[in-house]
């Protein structure tokens, strides 16, 4: 085995140093006539791999072989042309018998028709094969290389997600590297195909010139002796060097002409042209042309027989029933009860009416599926982690047009929707009344009409925000899973955040995890986060705060209130622009010293208020922030550090998108406008 590896390796080097003997030293006219033979079987190979290829990239040397095969066969011109100019008085096979039989036997010896014959093959593949095979390569290395990084964003996309390993991640980067790789290559090589195509024209001037020239004046010969012989010879010499670069000019077309398959290049052909369709119509107008008088009905009426018989034999082939492999039916053990029974294992469901089946049939272009995908891409930009994918099921136990949705196995929504209609949607700008079923959006109960598709412009000019039924169900699953993100998150997407940020900083991760915080801890800080409306987009800030918090501490709680200074930036910057204010309501200063005087006396750190005063506390904050919820101007609540996590605990049911920050949260830089100030409990309504 070491031999064979050992002379694999070596074939290579031998072949450079026999091309430079070829280009250096005189080769006799038999081993001439062995190299055009191999020059042609290796062409022949070539075109059979590239033609016998799946994809590109199983013949991802092919470039490199290109390049030695253009090397070879213009070593062999050299040689070839030395031999002619040297020899070609003695006659037509003086230059050996392969260059004999091109320039005699091809051509019926008449230099004039060889030289036709050389032009016209010299048109085919300068100017037609090489030159649209060098434009595909051209335009194939350019689109390969554009869509490069969205392909290594899809790889990681899928990584983060559990549907691949990390072995096939790294096998799949591979591939989407060596692909940009061949298809730049390809572009460069697609010029030697060319440059040899220009070199034949210029090396059959150089011979028939030189032949012109030697003949009368080195050995006395007539000039039309001397045009005769030698140009006979440079003929053949160009023939038998042309047919291998017109067979390497096909096999680049047609390697960079393919598109990716399971089958080769002639599977796929013959599968995309059986179909009965197809040879139905030839088969007809070839009849009609056929029986057209003047026609040569003799080569015309048959090739249409074959065709209609072809469409025919075609059309019974659909129409029989695929053959049923006979299975052997093993026995089903009815005690044993599997996992999938008892559940599925993903992390949100859609479960649908049948009435709403259609908006995710295959059939129809599934509308829905679609719009859940950008759901959850557009999600997982916002939050900062790959969202778990979306499992849409039927049930039969739902209303044919009603849709519910899961989070963890908990019903965190459900609706109906009508699938034939379109829902109009009245944000305060609609005018004019609509005919329809009335309804509430299920995302943020604005008043709305289902009506029929035909109204759909009447109602947008009349100022209604009109979406079909897919956008609605898409439109609140967007909404749950953005107001339940925590839920969401996992010890596996975070161990995907932490590798992909391994690779950027791998001292900062070393910090981090899982010493001296552990998985689950840090599972725990960045759930809390995101149950306050923090993003994981900067998880590299993210991670150094809590780097350096958990040298003091591994609470979880602790961690989060302690890094939440330095994630003030972060928070604020949902809530205003960078040169507006920053819109804040407050406690009156009595009533933060009762809570936080009731928070320090709390060793169970239950962060509890007590009911009454909660209540009051609860319907001050609803009345000031009711000018500001009807304007739609976001706002914060700003406490004092001790009693955040209480006030939080008190206002996320009734104000869930207002943030809760401490004083220490916000910049010094920061611009703040006090909307409000909820005054002293005894000033509070009873």
């Amino acid at each position: 085995m070491r031999l064979l590896t050992n002379a694999r390796g070596a074939a290579l080097p031998l072949a450079i140093l026999l091309l430079m003997i070829v280009l250096v030293v005189p080769i006799p006219a038999a081993l001439l006539d062995v190299f055009f033979v191999a020059n042609i079987a290796i062409s022949l190979a070539v075109l059979m791999v590239a033609l016998n290829a799946q994809k590109p990239l199983d013949f991802s040397s092919f470039p490199t072989v290109l390049l030695f095969a253009t090397l070879f066969r213009l070593g062999l011109n050299v040689a070839s042309t030395r031999v002619v100019l040297v020899h070609g008085h003695e006659g037509e096979a003086a230059a050996g018998h392969v260059i004999e039989a091109f320039g005699t036997f091809l051509i019926g010896g008449d230099y004039v028709v060889g030289i036709f014959v050389f032009a016209i093959l010299m048109i085919i593949n300068l100017i037609v094969v090489t030159k649209g095979a060098g434009r595909v390569s051209e335009v194939s290395a350019r689109f390969t290389l554009d869509a490069l990084p969205g392909k290594q964003m899809a790889i990681d996309a899928d990584l983060n997600a559990g549907l691949i390993t990390p072995d096939e991640a790294k096998a799949r980067r591979v591939e989407v590297s060596t692909e940009a790789d061949f298809y730049g290559s390809m572009d460069g090589s697609s010029k030697f195909v060319k440059g040899d195509a220009i070199a034949a024209i210029l090396i059959l001037a150089a011979n028939i010139i030189g032949g012109l020239i030697l003949g009368p004046v080195s050995h006395g010969m007539s000039i039309g002796a001397a045009a005769k012989g030698y140009t006979l010879l440079a003929i053949g010499d160009a023939l038998v060097a042309q047919l291998p670069s017109l067979m390497l000019s096909i096999a680049a077309a047609a390697i960079v002409t393919r598109v990716s398959s399971e089958k080769d290049l002639a599977g796929q052909i013959g599968s995309q042209f059986g179909s009965w369709r197809t040879w139905a119509p030839v088969a007809a107008i070839l009849g009609l042309l056929g029986i057209l008088p003047g026609m040569p009905h003799m080569v015309i009426l048959p090739a249409a027989a074959i065709a209609g018989f072809t469409a025919w034999k075609l059309r019974q082939l659909s129409t029989r029933p695929a053959p049923v492999a006979e299975a052997k039916a093993e026995p089903v053990d009815q005690s044993r009860i599997s996992w999938e029974e008892v559940t599925d294992g993903m992390m949100v469901n859609l479960d649908i009416g049948y009435g709403l089946v259609p908006l995710v049939d295959e059939r129809k272009g599934s509308p829905l599926m679609s719009r859940i995908t950008g759901v959850r891409r557009q999600l997982s930009k916002e939050l900062g982690f790959v969202v778990p994918q979306v499992k849409v099921r039927d049930d039969i136990n739902l209303a044919p047009y009603t849709y519910r949705l899961l989070v963890g196995g908990v019903v965190l929504g459900e609706d109906q929707v009508s699938p034939d209609e379109m829902l109009a949607l009245d944000t305060g700008t609609g005018f004019g009344e609509l005919h329809g079923k009335k309804a509430k959006d299920p995302t943020f109960g604005l008043d709305a009409t289902w009506i029929a598709p035909g109204d759909a412009d009447a109602a947008t000019g009349g100022g209604y925000l009109v979406v079909d039924s897919g956008t609605v169900i898409a439109t609140h699953l967007n909404h749950v899973l953005g107001a339940n993100a925590a839920d969401l998150l996992s010890a596996d997407e975070v161990q995907a955040l932490l590798d992909g940020l391994k690779e950027r900083n791998p001292q900062l991760v070393a910090s981090l995890s899982p010493q001296p915080l552990p998985l689950t801890t840090l599972t725990t800080v960045l759930k809390s986060l995101l149950a306050e409306g923090v993003s994981l987009k900067e998880f590299r800030r993210i991670a150094g705060a809590i780097a350096v918090v958990a040298q003091k501490t591994q609470d979880a709680e602790e961690i989060v209130e302690l890094i939440r200074p330095d994630l003030g930036p972060l928070i604020i910057q949902k809530l205003c622009g960078v040169r507006e204010p920053l819109r804040v309501m407050t406690l009156e200063g009595q009533l933060e010293g009762l809570l936080g005087q009731a928070m320090r006396g709390d060793p169970a750190r239950r962060h509890v208020i007590e009911p009454d005063l909660g209540r009051r506390i609860v319907d001050a904050l609803q009345r000031a922030a009711q000018p500001l919820l009807n304007e739609a101007k976001p706002f914060a609540l700003v406490v004092q550090p001790a009693i955040r996590i209480a006030i939080r605990k008190l206002v996320k049911t009734v104000l869930p998108d207002t943030p809760v920050m401490s004083f220490f949260e916000v910049p010094e830089d920061k611009a703040v406008e006090v909307v409000a100030v909820i005054g002293a409990p005894e000033a509070l309504p009873a």
